[in-house]
C-alpha cells in the first residue's frame, strides 16, 4: 500500500481538473488536502478584506467536495515551509503535491520546500494548473518575455491546443486517520463589527459547484452576444467568472474548452489571454504592484494626494456618474464592470492626479477577484506606466463613457441615481494639468 500524500492547495479550490489531486488519488493510500493561511513567509501580500470573505466560503465549499471523495481538508495558519513540513511529520507522509504558483514569493516558498522535502526523502511533484500557459513557455525569438499583447497573444495561439480538462476523481481516496485542523470561524476571515458583506453575499456563492453552473450558464447565454454586450455595463453581457478564475474554482483550461466548444469563443478567449499577458508580466517584473514597469514614470511629479477626494472616489461621491455608480459597486458588491474600471482609474489617475499604486491598494482590499498579476497590471495599464499601456494622454472622459456606453442610465440609475453629474474637479483643467506633468517626464528623458 502507497503512503500517504498530501495535496497542498492554494489558488486552485477545486476537484475538478486540479491535477495534484487527481496524481495524489491515482498513486493509491490515503490523501490529506491541506490549506494554509499564510501572511507570515517573506513578501506575501496579506488579502483584502473582500478576498478574505470569498475565501471562507470557498473553503467550505472545497471541504464539502473533498469529503465526497473521502480526503479531509485540513486548516492550518502560518508560515507555509514549517506549517507543511510539520504535517508531513505528522502523517509520515511519502509525498507531497501542489499546483504551480507564479509570483516571486510563493514561488521562492515552493522551490526552497520543495528541495528541502526532497532531500528528506519525501516524493514532491509540482503541476501546471493555473495558466494555459507557464511564464517561461511563451517567449520571444531572442528568448525574451513579450512586451506588448498582440504578438504574445499570436505566440500563444501558434502553441499546441491547450491541454483538455481533467475530470474530478472517480474513486475516492483510501481513509486515513483524521488529522488535527483549525476551524475555519476562528480565522475570523468574514467581517465583524460592522459587517459589510451583505452586498456580496447577495451578489455571490462562491465554491467549485456555483462557479461550474456560472460558467454553463454563461456559454449558453451570453458568450454569443459577448463582442457586442461586454462593453455596457447596464447589461448581464460579461462572464463574471473572474473571482472563479482567481480562486481556481474553474481552470483556465476548463473555461478555454468550454468557450470553443460553445461558439469558439471569439473575443472572450482574447480576455483569457489578457489575463495570460498580466501573469506572464508579473514573472518578469515581481514587482508588479509597487514599482513602475516603465523607469521614465519614476520621477512622474505626483502631488500630495487630496485626501477630500480621495474620500469622495473611494466612496462614489465625486459627483460624475459612472464613476460613482462604479465605486459604490465595487463597494456593494466586491466587483466591478470592467469598461467602468477603466475610467475609475482613469479618473483618479488622470483627474484627480493620484498615484495608481493608491487606487490599486483599494480595488486589492474591495474586489473579490484582486490577484497578484491582473490587479496592479491593469491599474498600470490605465495609468500609462506599464506593459503594452494606454498612453498616458488616453484619458477617459467619464461624461463621454457614459453617454457611449450607458446612455439610458441603466446602470448609473442602479448604483449612483443620486450623483449630481457636477464633478468635485473640472474635468477638462484636471487634464490638462495630467497632460502637462506627462510632458515634464517626457523632458526629463
Amino acid at each position: 500500500m502507497t503512503g500517504t500524500s498530501i495535496v497542498w492547495f492554494r489558488d486552485d479550490l477545486r476537484v475538478h481538473d486540479n491535477p495534484a489531486l487527481s496524481a495524489a488519488i491515482e498513486r493509491g493510500g490515503a490523501v490529506v488536502a491541506l490549506y494554509v493561511l499564510d501572511e507570515e513567509s517573506a513578501g506575501i501580500r496579506p488579502l483584502g478584506g473582500a478576498a478574505r470573505w470569498w475565501l471562507h466560503h470557498s473553503l467550505e465549499s472545497l471541504a464539502c467536495g473533498l469529503g465526497d471523495l473521502g480526503v479531509q481538508l485540513v486548516l492550518r495558519r502560518g508560515e507555509a515551509q514549517r506549517v507543511v513540513h510539520e504535517l508531513v511529520a505528522e502523517t509520515r507522509a511519502e509525498a507531497v503535491l501542489w499546483n504551480r504558483r507564479y509570483s516571486l514569493p510563493e514561488r521562492t516558498v515552493d522551490t526552497d520546500l520543495k528541495s528541502r522535502l526532497r532531500a528528506e526523502g519525501t516524493d514532491v511533484a509540482s503541476f501546471a494548473a493555473s495558466l494555459l500557459h507557464e511564464p517561461w513557455s511563451v517567449t520571444t525569438g531572442t528568448g525574451s518575455h513579450y512586451s506588448v499583447f498582440t504578438p504574445f497573444w499570436r505566440a500563444c495561439l501558434s502553441r499546441p491546443t491547450p491541454r483538455l480538462p481533467l475530470p474530478a476523481p472517480l474513486e475516492a481516496a483510501a481513509e486515513t486517520a483524521s488529522v488535527p485542523s483549525d476551524d475555519l470561524a476562528d480565522w475570523r476571515l468574514l467581517p465583524r463589527a460592522p459587517d459589510w458583506s451583505r452586498g456580496l453575499a447577495e451578489a455571490w456563492e462562491p465554491g467549485e459547484p456555483a462557479a461550474r453552473r456560472q460558467l454553463q450558464e454563461f456559454v449558453r447565454g451570453g458568450l454569443a452576444d459577448y463582442d457586442r454586450a461586454r462593453d455596457e455595463p447596464g447589461l448581464e453581457g460579461t462572464s463574471r467568472l473572474s473571482p472563479r478564475l482567481r480562486w481556481g474554482e474553474l481552470s483556465p483550461f476548463t473555461v478555454w474548452h468550454e468557450a470553443v466548444a460553445a461558439d469558439g469563443g471569439g473575443r472572450f478567449l482574447t480576455e483569457l489571454g489578457w489575463r495570460e499577458f498580466a501573469w506572464h508580466t508579473l514573472d518578469r517584473f515581481p514587482d508588479l504592484a509597487t514599482k513602475n514597469l516603465r523607469a521614465e514614470f519614476d520621477s512622474f511629479p505626483w502631488p500630495p494626494p487630496d485626501e477630500y477626494a480621495l474620500a469622495a472616489w473611494r466612496s462614489g461621491q465625486t459627483g460624475v456618474p459612472l464613476v460613482d455608480a462604479g465605486m459604490r459597486e465595487l463597494w456593494t458588491t466586491g466587483h466591478m464592470h470592467n469598461r467602468v474600471r477603466m475610467v475609475v482609474a482613469s479618473f483618479l489617475v488622470k483627474n484627480l492626479l493620484i498615484d495608481w499604486r493608491v487606487g490599486e491598494e483599494w480595488f486589492w482590499d474591495t474586489l473579490v477577484d484582486a490577484d497578484a498579476a491582473s490587479n496592479p497590471f491593469n491599474w498600470q495599464w490605465v495609468a500609462g506606466s506599464g506593459a503594452d499601456a494606454a498612453p498616458y494622454f488616453r484619458v477617459f472622459n467619464p461624461m463621454l463613457q457614459a453617454e457611449k456606453f450607458d446612455p439610458h442610465r441603466t446602470y448609473i440609475d442602479r448604483w449612483a441615481p443620486d450623483s449630481t453629474g457636477e464633478p468635485i474637479v473640472d474635468l477638462q483643467a484636471t487634464r490638462r494639468a495630467a497632460l502637462r506633468a506627462y510632458d515634464e517626464i517626457k523632458r526629463a528623458r
